[in-house]
């Protein structure tokens, strides 16, 4: 058995009634569930349909995300997150970059990195090292003045945890980072690289070994095996080139707001919706929301 659910952008909600009744009946659907009045909807269907992806295709075009997957332990015990461009809006090394004034090239080489089409390991030494003699009292300067967190996030860390799931935060970015964030959402624990610094100053280089899409699959597999639960049991979350390892590794791997290439390699996309998309996608109406 499986699940389709409907979703919109929650800041526009314009989610259509007879659209989705036209969908059910076109698909031989159970009862519409209603998860949030004109944002989010969902139903059961017996087996994935021939035309799903054609029928995705017409509905991006109207601003609604379809995601069709199993019914069968649908809400997940763990969350395992990127961070850049996914639990926060900016790339903290684009950020970094701008203030030492390479912005624009070191944005070139994450866009690039992140749609997969350069190394990722080369491509972060690269820009970590555009960033010696930086000051180190910078991070926190960005951190006050440019990162901020992508809507929906608290909720759904909040409403996960309420009901016993794990969170943690793994990210091809910084520990400086990671670790602010990570304390203000409320995940569990977070991963990531660290930048190395002197006297204050940061050197332009990255401990080794680099955290990459590997490591991200490691810790998906640490983590799960730790809790004792099964990787099926994982919702996995993330944007980039870099995620595609674990999105692929977890029960549900969503692509949010995903660079083209990682999209197109990914099943569950969401374009339009925010973080509280994962609640829905996990069956949970926003009455059962949990505030941060």
């Amino acid at each position: 058995m499986f699940v389709c659910t409907l979703l919109t952008d929650p800041a526009n909600p314009s989610l259509d009634p007879a659209l989705i009744d036209n969908l059910r009946n076109a698909w031989g659907g159970g009862d519409v569930q209603w998860l949030a009045v004109d944002e989010a909807a969902a139903f059961s269907l017996e087996r994935v349909p021939d035309n799903r992806w054609d029928v995705w295709a017409d509905l991006q075009a109207l601003g609604v995300d379809l995601v069709i997957a199993p019914m069968e332990r649908r809400r997940k015990k763990m969350l395992i997150a990127d961070m850049d461009s996914t639990m926060i809006q900016q790339e903290c090394i684009d950020e970094l970059a701008d203030v030492a004034g390479f912005g624009d090239r070191v944005k070139a080489i994450t866009a690039r990195a992140m749609n997969g089409e350069l190394d990722f390991e080369a491509a972060i030494r690269e820009r970590v090292g555009l960033l010696k003699d930086l000051p180190q009292s910078v991070i926190g300067d960005v951190l006050a003045t440019r990162i901020t967190m992508m809507p929906g996030g608290s909720t759904l860390l909040a409403t996960m945890k309420a009901h016993g799931a794990y969170a943690a935060l793994v990210s091809g970015g910084f520990t400086a980072f990671t670790s602010a964030v990570a304390a203000h959402l409320g995940f569990d624990e977070n991963r990531a690289n660290t930048l190395l610094a002197e006297a204050g100053v940061l050197t332009g280089e990255v401990r080794r070994p680099i955290l990459g899409q590997q490591a991200k699959v490691d810790a998906l597999e640490e983590i799960s095996a730790r809790l004792g639960i099964g990787e099926v049991d994982v919702l996995a979350v993330g944007d980039g080139a870099n995620d595609l390892g674990m999105l692929a590794r977890a029960g549900m791997g969503v692509a949010l707001h995903a660079k083209p290439a990682v999209a197109a390699r990914c099943d569950v996309r969401v374009n339009f919706g925010d973080l509280t998309a994962l609640l829905y996608l996990q069956g949970y109406a926003r009455s059962e929301f949990v505030s941060a």
